[in-house]
């Protein structure tokens, strides 16, 4: 069983696996895998060659590549970063077989830091799971495959191993060219491939053909053919039992003396051998891969160390404490909260009037008060303790210290300069036990920019704007309203998270 099935959850198309491994035996998926060595070093086997990675070093594992793990002996911690291609290649031509190569002659060089703050910024994005993480996670993934493309798609043969290449990086035209001669070399090398039959695809000449090959890999295109049906027979040889002449015949080669001579080239030695020699090393239910998931403190402390600054910009959101509201409608000292909110102290004075849109949304539908803060209102329509079918939230994230501002401030531009300086951020989580059924859940949300435009609008409401600017402020100022739908057996939970002044309308209701 020498094919991983890679689970892919929470719905996003990345699995992130970081761990000190101890052995992972011979495997391939049809997903491409991302290493990043974190800590430590380890050694991975690729195909027909060695390499011992150490500590910073990313590989790239191309699908369908045989590949596996083995400690040195110390502990470790390595990011394996697999990427759903089916997925991705809806968004990049040809993405399945492309082969990049990130083993560089510098290991500081700048595109290589590039690829490593990305793969820190997906970890920690991972580790946190902040509101709308797997938007986040996505992105940050497409900008990891963009910078993939940009530069790592780019190699040559150097001492039996390919290496990138960067004089011709940029060169799009040759990328693309080459990846559509690698693509079709993979899907027919089992069959008589002739360099006239690509050439005559590519409407190029035999000669340039061959040269942009030998110059493109440092391998011939007998010897590019022949080096791609040797990797994909190690599949056949450690996968089934077929004898090495069905294997040579069913990967191209016209005879065995021909398989064998260019599998011993790139192997090291007879096919049997290896078949020998491996075949009680590779992944099956009776040898499943050994290795310790690392802990997110572990994960943190060498993303810290490894790549400046990302760190720093996740810390503070390490260090929240979220606010926990927890609705208990079985509870039988619930009552409903018959003073006026806190809140109402801030959200009633005129100056702050753009910022209490939604809150006078929700005092506009008068239900009942069931928990209040300073920054937060839970209502009902419903009688409270009692069967709910509807549940109104309003939060804003805004501390004591900005909170006291907001009761002081006598002028609108005063108000924007609070906003416009106001980084932190705040999680809430509303915790609902006693709610059962099928419920939808709409948010009515205003960020920072939303209210910053419309206080800047209420400070001059009569300035002349002209139409693009016209377009922006409607654009910057609109709520941003989303719908979902939820099903709970006895609880649920309502998460929001805001960086800088926002505040957010939750209206859950029973279906």
């Amino acid at each position: 069983m020498l094919k991983e099935k890679i689970i892919y959850k929470d719905e996003l198309p990345i699995n992130v696996i970081t761990a000190n491994i101890s052995e992972y035996p011979i495997h391939f998926h049809d997903d491409m895998e991302v290493v990043y060595v974190l800590e430590g070093n380890i050694i991975l086997r690729n195909g027909y060659y060695t390499y011992t990675l150490k500590t910073g070093d990313v590989f790239i594992l191309n699908d369908r590549e045989m590949h596996s793990f083995e400690s040195t002996g110390e502990d470790n911690m390595v990011m394996m970063l697999q990427m759903n291609l089916t997925y991705f290649s809806r968004y990049y031509d040809n993405l399945k077989n492309n082969f990049f190569v990130t083993d560089m002659e510098d290991d500081s060089d700048e595109s290589l830091e590039v690829l490593r703050t990305i793969l820190a910024r997906i970890m920690m994005e991972v580790l946190q799971k902040g509101y709308g993480y797997e938007h986040k996670v996505i992105e940050s993934t497409h900008n990891l495959i963009a910078c993939l493309m940009s530069d790592f798609q780019y190699f040559v043969m150097e001492d039996g191993k390919f290496k990138n290449e960067s004089k011709n990086k940029g060169n799009k035209i040759l990328a693309g060219r080459l990846n559509r001669i690698t693509d079709y070399m993979y899907e027919n090398y089992a069959r008589k491939l002739t360099l006239s039959e690509i050439a005559e695809k590519e409407h190029l000449s035999i000669y340039y053909l061959s040269h942009i090959i030998k110059e493109s890999t440092g391998l011939s295109f007998q010897d590019l053919l022949s080096y791609i049906r040797v990797e994909e027979s190690e599949k056949l040889l450690l996968g089934t039992n077929r004898k090495i002449g069905a294997i040579a015949e069913e990967t191209g080669f016209s005879a065995v003396r021909y398989y064998i001579k260019h599998f011993e080239h790139w192997f090291g030695m007879h096919p049997l051998e290896y078949r020998k020699k491996y075949i009680g090393k590779i992944i099956s239910r009776e040898i499943a891969a050994k290795y310790q998931r690392s802990t997110p403190a572990q994960i943190e402390n060498a993303i810290r160390k490894q790549v400046k600054g990302v760190y720093a910009d996740y810390a503070d959101k390490l260090k929240l404490k979220p606010v926990i509201i927890d609705i208990d409608i079985y509870d039988d000292y619930a009552a409903l909260e018959k003073h006026t909110p806190v809140m109402s102290e801030i959200m009633e004075r005129d100056v702050n009037q753009v910022l209490s849109v939604p809150y006078r949304k929700l005092m506009e539908m008068d239900e009942n008060i069931i928990s209040s803060g300073e920054n937060f209102i839970v209502t009902t329509a419903d009688k409270y303790p009692g069967t709910l079918n509807s549940l109104s939230i309003l939060v804003y994230n805004f501390d004591t210290n900005v909170g006291r501002s907001l009761r002081r401030i006598a002028a609108r531009e005063d108000l924007l300069r609070l906003v416009k300086n106001y980084e932190e951020e705040i999680e809430f989580l509303i915790r609902c036990t006693g709610f059962s059924g099928d419920f939808r859940i709409m948010r009515y949300r205003l960020d920072r920019e939303n209210f910053m435009t419309r206080i800047k609008d209420a400070i001059h409401p009569d300035r002349k704007f002209s139409p693009r600017e016209v377009l922006v402020n409607s654009m910057s100022s609109i709520a941003n309203v989303s719908t979902g739908r939820y099903v709970s057996s006895d609880a649920l939970s309502v998460r929001a998270i805001f960086k800088g002044l926002g505040a957010e309308l939750i209206l859950i209701d029973k279906m």
